[in-house]
């Protein structure tokens, strides 16, 4: 217990497990590989919208190859304009704030042997102030700006959180700049509860790990493309689940679900053709609850490819390039 319930109790700091400075990106994504840093706090406990536990995993014990991740140079990835932006977001943390701030160029550590797996890669340290020790930057654009809307989203308070355990500091600053012209600022405080209940859910994801048995799916498209990159290709094997009370469960509640997907899909389709209907010509209409607009898409030119070969039938043996197949889920009664 702490003896002085007004003064912040003192915790080990971090250790120092490497330093990045002359790090290659590859040396620090291998570093990685040896725990859960903060931005993997989320996704393994199955709160990150980007990406799943079983993505994750695969990163983590080394069948990333496998994953669709877009390059590092991306200009359309997200990612990449995050790393750009990071040290402007910083900078104008600081001049808002008038708060000196620094990178940390290390991996940190947690310095509980029992934790040696928790690390931390920090985006800066706020210097010399009582109340707040780390900043941690972001961006967002159109569509992850409606993630803010409410506060700091539920994933980067995990990632606050983890590195609030790693390094025993006892606040955060984030820093968001939002749609490339708003910034906002949210502090978020040490909350000992949740990090004791984050630390055992990403123990549990770490076991996973140690034993290379994959995690359960979450019903994602993370997942959905980690399994597409995990088992590509069949092998002509015929499994009997007939025995297995609860996969059998699982495949009756698939049956029942997608008829009564169906049935809802035609109900929709009913529905969305009376209100047409009603509209006749018209580009709008208004309801007690909102609105709904019908109205016509610009012309465009497209190249009519069956036309292009029929003229030119040597261009598809002359250009054609082979698109990998894909496994296909149908579902059979």
């Amino acid at each position: 217990m702490n003896p002085h319930p007004h003064r912040p109790q003192q915790r080990r700091p971090a250790l120092r497990l490497v330093s990045t400075k002359r790090l290659s990106r590859a040396d620090w994504l291998e570093v990685r590989k040896q725990g859960l840093g903060g931005s993997d706090a989320a996704s393994a406990i199955g709160l990150n919208p980007y990406q799943s536990p079983l993505a994750l995993w695969m990163i983590k014990t080394g069948r990333e190859d496998a994953l669709p991740i877009a390059p590092q140079d991306d200009l359309a990835s997200p990612l990449y304009w995050g790393t750009v932006l990071e040290p402007i977001v910083a900078d104008a943390y600081a001049r808002h704030t008038g708060r000196k701030v620094r990178r940390v160029h290390a991996v940190l550590q947690h310095p509980d042997p029992d934790k040696a797996w928790m690390l931390a890669n920090l985006d800066y340290t706020v210097v010399g102030h009582p109340d707040v020790q780390i900043l941690e930057c972001k961006t967002a654009g159109e569509y992850g700006a409606r993630l803010w809307r409410d506060g700091v989203p539920d994933y980067v308070q995990c990632q606050v959180q983890h590195q609030l355990a790693v390094t025993g500091k006892q606040a955060a600053d984030v820093c968001v700049l939002l749609c490339g012209h708003e910034m906002k600022i949210f502090r978020i405080p040490r909350d000992d509860a949740v990090i004791e209940r984050l630390i055992e859910r990403e123990r549990a994801f770490w076991r996973h790990v140690e034993n290379d048995t994959p995690p359960p799916v979450d019903g994602s498209a993370s997942s959905d493309r980690a399994l597409r990159a995990l088992y590509p290709h069949d092998d002509g094997e015929v499994l009997d689940f007939t025995d297995d009370a609860g996969l059998c469960g699982d495949f009756d509640e698939l049956l029942d679900l997608r008829e009564r997907l169906t049935r809802l899909q035609a109900r929709e389709s009913r529905l969305k053709q009376r209100l047409q209907q009603a509209m006749g010509h018209a580009s709008r209409a208004l309801f007690g609850n909102g609105e709904v607009s019908w109205k016509r898409s610009a012309d465009s030119t497209v190249l009519d490819n069956e036309r292009l070969l029929q003229v030119h039938p040597g261009l598809l043996k002359r250009y054609g390039k082979v698109k990998p197949g894909t496994r296909r889920f149908l579902v059979r009664t």
